[in-house]
């Protein structure tokens, strides 16, 4: 069974070095970690509150204690409500990246389904996504539908 946890501020370090295996994975990607100095003290705010609308999950990584296998980030945002979404709340995924050393284990799923119930229990009637080509097969299997333009879309 795989153990998925929000992250904490004491988590930030890995959440960015998982990030940035993210950036590094797409195609013009700028390898400098030279932001990550200044994204940290954001970074461990944002994860200490409780009940703001950002939060990331994670899976401690098997092999390297102290070290993360995965994460999910996401975030909630308002929009002016629409026939399909009366209350315009709108959930946001990005940072999926799971370390090259623990893929095909499922952990990358186990934070996103954690990820979308956290947006089910604070009223998210939509979820968006923009995904790679190699992750798009499981976003699919996962519900979610592509749209017109690069992002996936699912209805909860």
């Amino acid at each position: 069974m795989i153990s998925v946890r929000r992250a904490t501020p004491e988590d930030a370090e890995e959440v960015l070095r998982l990030r940035q295996v993210m950036i590094d994975s797409m195609p013009l990607s700028d390898p400098s970690t030279a932001w990550h100095a200044e994204s940290l003290p954001v970074l461990r705010d944002r994860l200490s509150e409780p009940d703001g609308t950002f939060v990331a999950f994670v899976v401690d990584h098997p092999e390297r204690p102290g070290a993360l296998a995965a994460l999910v980030a996401g975030s909630l945002e308002y929009r002016i409500g629409g026939a399909r979404n009366p209350h315009g709340t709108d959930g946001y995924v990005f940072s999926v990246a799971t370390d090259p050393d623990a893929r095909r284990r499922g952990y990358a799923r186990g934070c996103m389904e954690a990820l979308l119930e956290w947006f089910r229990e604070r009223g998210a009637r939509r979820v968006r996504l923009t995904a790679s080509a190699q992750a798009e097969p499981l976003y699919v299997a996962m519900g979610f539908r592509p749209k017109p333009d690069p992002l996936l879309e699912l209805t909860l």
